[in-house]
């Protein structure tokens, strides 16, 4: 059978089911030592760990949408939830009262620093404890290099 040009080869198929694979193997089992121990999901902890780097403990839905390792389609619901749980405070933005900015509060820091408690270790155990170091750098540069080069490193520290 003749490949078409554009068709990928087995061994880029392969690495693009297995990089499918592998992130929701990890991402669901760290989700799921969050959800035993009570946390929220990953996205919360995202969000919470966005505010906390930002200026003041602020930022904009819009920008918290851009941040974020996790999809979010409805970044104004979990705002919500997040708002009622003493988490995140919603205040004007100054000169236009159209627009806000997101806050997060003390619970929200403390809640962030619990759930790094659970998320850190995890990290280790099916990344650190499975790589080596020098796997882990050549993993991280790879997949820089399919994210087109873009170098985000506030968003690879997770803590």
């Amino acid at each position: 059978m003749v490949q078409n040009k554009r068709d990928p080869s087995d061994a880029v198929t392969d690495a693009w089911v297995r990089l499918v694979l592998a992130e929701r193997k990890v991402v669901g089992e760290i989700e799921a030592e969050l959800k035993t121990v009570g946390f929220p999901n990953l996205s919360w902890y995202d969000v919470l760990l966005h505010l906390k780097r930002a200026p003041d403990g602020r930022s904009s839905p819009k920008d918290i949408e851009n941040a974020v390792l996790f999809e979010q389609y409805n970044i104004s619901r979990l705002l919500d939830r997040m708002e009622v749980e003493g988490l995140v405070r919603r205040i004007p933005f100054p000169g236009d009262k159209r627009r806000q900015l997101v806050e997060i509060t003390e619970e929200g820091r403390a809640l962030q620093r619990r759930m790094w408690g659970v998320y850190g270790p995890a990290i280790n155990r099916f990344i650190g404890e499975t790589l080596t170091e020098q796997e882990a750098r050549q993993l991280a540069a790879l997949l820089l290099k399919l994210m087109n080069g873009k170098d985000d490193r506030t968003k690879n520290d997770c803590s």
